[in-house]
Order: C-alpha cells, then sequence, then structure tokens
C-alpha cells in the first residue's frame, strides 16, 4: 500500500477539509465518481453525544454504523501488511542475521494498532498507519549490502523525529498548503491509477513481463485466484454501483469466502516457493485461503527496542548516514502528503484550497509513527493509501480509525487468522476506489500546458514507478521550471522552490553517493 513505494494507496496521503468539486458521499456513504457539486452545509445538527461531539460524526454528516463499517474495511484491505511486512524484513543483514518472522508479525500489528488508535484520537480523520511498504524497500537494501538491522532501524527512528520537529516547526504544514491545486488534484488522480495497478498487481492480472508488463499468465487470466479476484470485483462492483450499505466490506468478505471455498476444492497452494522463487504461476499471490490449524497464538514481541540511534554513523560514516536518512525522509514526507490529500478529497474533507483543515495532529501522529516502526524495529509506519476503501465505504472521521485500530490490535494475538484473507480478495476493493478517486480529473485545468504537463507526469509516474513520491517530486520540479520558462516565476510559492531543490538531490541521490 505500495509507495510500495506502497500500496497506496490517496489512498492524498495518508492525505484533508471539503474540496470544491470533489466528490460527495451518497446517502449510504460510498462515493459515486458523479460530478455532483459540494454540498452546503445546512442547519446544524445537534450531536448525539460526547462521542459524537468528540469525532464529529454527525457535523460530518456521517453515522456510527458507517464510521464502524468503514473501520472494518479498512482492516481488511490493508491486513495484509501483518504477513507481507515480515516477508520482506526476513532477509540476512550484512552479518547475516535475520528478524524472526512470527515477532514481525506479531510487532507489525501491535504497532499498527497503537498508532492507528493514536490517529482517530488525536488526527480525528479516517486514516489508519502501518508499516510502509515502499519505504521498507530501501530499508531492506541498506540492510542487505550496508548495515546491520538495529543500525538501519537506527537511522529510521533519527529520520521520525527529523520530521516531527518539521511538524513542530510548521513547516511540514507549510509546504503541504504551498502545493497548488493543480498538483494536489493531479496527486489525488495518481493515487486513483496507483491503487488500481497495486490491485491488479495483488490479484496477478498485470505481471513483470517482457517488454515491461504482461496480462495475466502468458496473456491470458488463467486459474483460480484471478477468477476469484474477477468474481469479487463483479460483486463488489454491483454492490457500490446499487448504493448497498457497506458494499466494499460485503464485497471483500464474499470474495474471501468464495476463494476459500475454491482453495478447499482446488487445492490451488501459493503462488511462490519458500526461497521466494516463483513455483506456481496459477497459485495465490500471497495468502493461502485456509482456514489455520491455530487461531490464537501469544505474540513474540522481543524485537521491539532492538535499535541502535548512531551505529549506522559508526559503520559507514557521517555523511553516508545522512544521506540515508535524508532518501528515507523525503519518502515519508511526501508520500504523507499525497495519501491525505487523496483520502480527505475522496472523503469530501478538503477545504476550497485542497487542504485538510487541522491538519497538524494528523501530521504529528504520521512524523511519529516513522520514529516509532523503527524503534519497534518493523520500520517506518506511515499513513495509508488504503484508508481510502474505508472513506469509500462511509467513514468520515476518527472513530473508523479507532475500529480499525483495535482491530490490528486484536490480530496481533490472532496473526494466524489475519492470513485467511488473500490478496484477491482485497484487490478489487483497491481496483474499485482508484475508480472512484479518478473521477476528480474533472478539475485540473486543460487549457494550460505549463500546468497540463506537471499534472500528466504527477498521474503518470505513481502507477509506473510504483511510488507517490516520485509522482510528485516529478510534478512539483516541472512545475517550478514551467512557471519559470513562461515567464510566470512570480506565481511560484518561495517554498516550492525549496521542495523543487530537495527533489532534485532526491532524483540525484545516487550519483551524489558515488561522487562522494
Amino acid at each position: 500500500m505500495p509507495d510500495k513505494s506502497r500500496p497506496a494507496r490517496t489512498p492524498g496521503k495518508g492525505t484533508g477539509s471539503t474540496a470544491v468539486g470533489a466528490p460527495a458521499a451518497t446517502p449510504q456513504g460510498t462515493a459515486t465518481g458523479t460530478t455532483a457539486p459540494r454540498r452546503s452545509p445546512g442547519p446544524k445538527v445537534r450531536p448525539k453525544n460526547g462521542v459524537d461531539r468528540y469525532f464529529e460524526v454527525t457535523e460530518r454528516r456521517s453515522s456510527f454504523g458507517r464510521e464502524l463499517r468503514g473501520g472494518l474495511t479498512t482492516f481488511f484491505t490493508m491486513a495484509y501488511i501483518v504477513v507481507l511486512n515480515p516477508i520482506i524484513l526476513s532477509g540476512a543483514d550484512i552479518t547475516g542475521a535475520t528478524l524472526p518472522f512470527a515477532s514481525v508479525a506479531a510487532v507489525t500489528a501491535l504497532v499498527a494498532g497503537v498508532l492507528t488508535l493514536a490517529m482517530g484520537i488525536v488526527g480525528r480523520y479516517p486514516l489508519a498507519l502501518a508499516t510502509g511498504l515502499g519505504i521498507n524497500a530501501i530499508v531492506g537494501v541498506y540492510a542487505a549490502t550496508q548495515l546491520t538491522w538495529p543500525e538501519i532501524m537506527g537511522l529510521v527512528v533519527l529520520e521520525g523525529l527529523l520530521i516531527t520537529v518539521l511538524v513542530l516547526t510548521g513547516f511540514r504544514r507549510a509546504v503541504f498548503t504551498a502545493i497548488p491545486a493543480q498538483l494536489k488534484t493531479a496527486i489525488a488522480v495518481g493515487i486513483g491509477f496507483f491503487l488500481t495497478i497495486i490491485g491488479l498487481a495483488d490479484a496477478g492480472i498485470v505481471r513483470p513481463g517482457n517488454p515491461l508488463i504482461s496480462f495475466g499468465v502468458n496473456g491470458s487470466l488463467a486459474g483460480w485466484p484471478m477468477l476469484t479476484f474477477v468474481v469479487g470485483l463483479l460483486l463488489t462492483s454491483v454492490l457500490v454501483v446499487r448504493r448497498v450499505k457497506g458494499a466494499l466490506l460485503i464485497g471483500i468478505v464474499a470474495t474471501t469466502l468464495f476463494a476459500i471455498v475454491v482453495e478447499a476444492i482446488a487445492d490451488i497452494g501459493p503462488r511462490t516457493g519458500a526461497d521466494g522463487a516463483v513455483a506456481n504461476t496459477h497459485g495465490w499471490a500471497l495468502q493461502v485461503p485456509t482456514w489455520p490449524g491455530q487461531v490464537f497464538d501469544v505474540p513474540d514481541l522481543s524485537i521491539i527496542g532492538n535499535f541502535s540511534l548512531f551505529g549506522g554513523f559508526d559503520r559507514i560514516g557521517v555523511l553516508a548516514a545522512v544521506l540515508i536518512v535524508f532518501s528515507i525522509m523525503i519518502a515519508d514526507f511526501f508520500d504523507t502528503v499525497g495519501t491525505i490529500t487523496a483520502v480527505g478529497a475522496e472523503g469530501d474533507l478538503l477545504d476550497e484550497d485542497r487542504n485538510l483543515p487541522r491538519s497538524q495532529p494528523v501530521l504529528l501522529v504520521d512524523s511519529l509513527a516513522a520514529a516509532a516502526g523503527g524503534a519497534a524495529s518493523v520500520s517506518s509506519n506511515t499513513t495509508y493509501i488504503e484508508s481510502a476503501a474505508g472513506v469509500g465505504d462511509g467513514a468520515r472521521t476518527g472513530l473508523a480509525s479507532v475500529v480499525t485500530g483495535a482491530l490490528f490490535l486484536v490480530a496481533t494475538f490472532f496473526t494466524p487468522l489475519v492470513q485467511v484473507v488473500p490478496s484477491e480478495a482485497a484487490a478489487p476493493v483497491l481496483v474499485i476506489v482508484g475508480a472512484m478517486m479518478i473521477s476528480q480529473i474533472r478539475d485540473l485545468e486543460w487549457g494550460d500546458m505549463s500546468l497540463v504537463i506537471p499534472a500528466f507526469l504527477t498521474i503518470a509516474l505513481m502507477p509506473f514507478t510504483y511510488s507517490i513520491t516520485n509522482g510528485i517530486g516529478a510534478g512539483v520540479v516541472s512545475y517550478v521550471v514551467l512557471r519559470v520558462a513562461t515567464g510566470r516565476g512570480r506565481e511560484v510559492h518561495p517554498l516550492m522552490w525549496v521542495v523543487a531543490a530537495v527533489f532534485v538531490v532526491y532524483f540525484a541521490l545516487d550519483p551524489i553517493q558515488q561522487l562522494l
């Protein structure tokens, strides 16, 4: 979910108040993708109780039922991280040491639960957090080539603390508001496409091929897992267009049950073998949908606190360590900007300038999450684009995040049960939410190519490079260059110059490291 630099997920990252032109919620709370104008607030309705007042459930035109439903949907859409994160972090570091699979799975669920609860209670928006897969890719490479696991986790903690300082000084929010509306809309649209390709890749509909990607297996939709995805996609689509309450959640549950029956009859097995190589092209992508023999398991939390704050500086030098912290920080910083923008837009939560009202607590929790993930040895935690799935199913407040967080805490003790939901059952929801989000493309300005090109690069690079950060960076740099080229440099916000310069360094990081 993932900049990977993911799923995804927008999903504005980890990314809201009501945007002009943003899709309004239907009576059931499910976005339709129509061009209905933003609704007027109408007469103020008194909250029903203290919980309603605190989370602004009635004020945001939601209900306790919708928040519960949305929280459940978000959890089931991103529960894969409990299984996928230990797979990513199970490789050996430079000393040959590995992180225990069961412990990483349990702590991943625990940290996601605590931080998502914090986001719901403090941030009060329907945003869920977990280990960022895109950052994990960076972490895994450095652990395999340069650092030990405690050392790389120490750098992740430092990165999180630096971003927290930027939040407390107001810099992070200032950057968020400095991004022009055209690019914010493009970010939301780009993440819609990003979610779609994540869903298609998770289901095996698109795979690495020659020259770039291929369709299914040898150009055909072969195998029961793909059929499961297609059934789930069609079923969920029908539920959404029929405006069935809880359409996305029902789609996940029904598709999972179908997958369990299919696996029980056909005995398909996983796509990859024990060594990670593809052994069965027709197999399930990640989790095999079978009922586990053991449902409950006492969590192993032994890896919490196993980090070395400055060990990486001693091993590879100050400059090299600083560059690693910088690369992780940029990915973390702008993934969140994209996610909050996209999720806020989908939930009709952005203001007229496409900014998220009262975003400071949201950004603070997200920043502390990066440090907390490193301190727990499960890598930086960040706001998930999959939060858009819950928003698409009606969630509008932090109460949904409380539900999602509580489920992650329960999953800490029931990690075997979480593995029942295959990615093929969750993938249809990502595709549907992607369709909801790309409807915002109508709000882009098409008459000025100096605005069209940055928007296009933002939209295109997110799915094609599997990175929210790359899309935002390409859009920001090209926006500044083209504003100057057309004699409108004075229209560029001063902070946009700073952000563009930072992205130039980010994109040139490898040559810079080679020179140094």
